[in-house]
């Protein structure tokens, strides 16, 4: 079967940059992963967040996937856990409702660190805003990365406790499953995802790591499972010294890179197009043919809750609560 070409886009490197729109498609729905090179103040990583989001916004995006951690890169890791927030509350969960309201676009907030069980630990949280604004899903990051490689010494279990929930979110789109960063390499965890058309994976892969499997990672759990995979990712120097990769994409189906951003702040935009997912889907229903079965987890399937309508006052159309 032919690979379909990748839609041409422009990415924002600058401030002063535009995104150009990709040839719009009919049938099609417009995403953008977003890619930063987060510090450690939170207001500061807002507002370019916000800046970022508007120019996706510009370029029509419908859905926006902001990085891991996009609210903060601290000095130390456990910067991380000074800035936790309890579900539903706090500055940075405030700033995805209202951003998401405001642009009336559904926003994946990357990850954001919300309370643990315990003082000293937080969970790694993917947290999902629909176009009123409204929290429809959580995901706690599964698989925590652990690293000893050279002078590289990373292990995420001292200051991250896992989730143990696939979660995936039956949207306007498609059904989209969540993930971050190290989970994109336990390809069980995508098995364990049932019927998924639109894969997240916000990320903060390390330089080193990401030079090696990050695009080898991503494409292949996009052709695994016939899915669009969104891939925002941090990408740059930070403050406190550490690198990481960069290399935002989304990739189609087929594992065609429909468009990147390989090194600091900016945007990546590309239309999904369900119509042609559901023919590669047919020609190689690869997915039909599975013999082993990933059942040892619990999965949440979301499913938005559309605000109820009542009779209006005067007896005439329903009006939403």
């Amino acid at each position: 079967m032919p690979t379909k070409k990748p839609v041409k886009t422009t990415v924002a490197r600058s401030r002063g940059a535009q995104v150009k729109k990709p040839a719009p498609q009919a049938g099609t729905v417009r995403v953008a992963a977003i890619q930063m090179a987060s510090g450690p103040n939170v207001s500061a990583n807002l507002a370019e967040a916000e800046r970022l989001i508007e120019l996706a916004v510009e370029a029509g995006a419908r859905m926006i996937v902001l990085p891991e951690f996009f609210c903060i890169m601290g000095m130390k890791d456990a910067d991380v856990v000074k800035v936790r927030e309890a579900e539903g509350h706090g500055p940075i969960q405030a700033f995805l409702a209202r951003t998401a309201k405001k642009h009336h676009i559904w926003l994946v907030g990357g990850s954001v660190p919300l309370e643990a069980s315990t003082a000293n630990k937080v969970r790694n949280s993917c947290l999902v805003y629909d176009e009123r604004g409204k929290l429809v899903a959580r995901y706690d990051k599964i698989h925590l990365f652990g690293l000893d490689l050279g002078n590289e010494h990373y292990q995420e279990a001292k200051l991250i406790e896992p989730g143990d929930k696939v979660v995936v979110i039956n949207s306007p789109f498609g059904r989209i499953g969540l993930s971050v960063c190290y989970d994109l390499r336990f390809p069980e965890l995508y098995r364990a995802m049932p019927d998924v058309d639109i894969i997240v994976v916000p990320s903060a892969f390390t330089a080193t790591t990401g030079r090696a499997h990050f695009e080898t990672l991503i494409r292949a759990r996009a052709i695994e499972n016939l899915a669009y995979v969104i891939a925002p990712a941090q990408g740059g120097y930070h403050l406190s010294g550490r690198e990481t990769h960069g290399d935002s994409m989304i990739v189609d189906p087929w594992g065609v890179v429909l468009d990147r951003l390989p090194r600091g702040s900016g945007v990546v935009i590309a239309n999904i197009n369900p119509a042609y997912q559901a023919s590669l889907r047919k020609s190689l229903p690869a997915l039909k043919h599975r013999f082993i079965q990933c059942q040892q987890i619990e999965v949440d399937v979301v499913e938005r809750r559309v605000p109820a309508k009542r009779l209006s006052p005067t007896g005439g159309e329903p009006v939403a609560k």
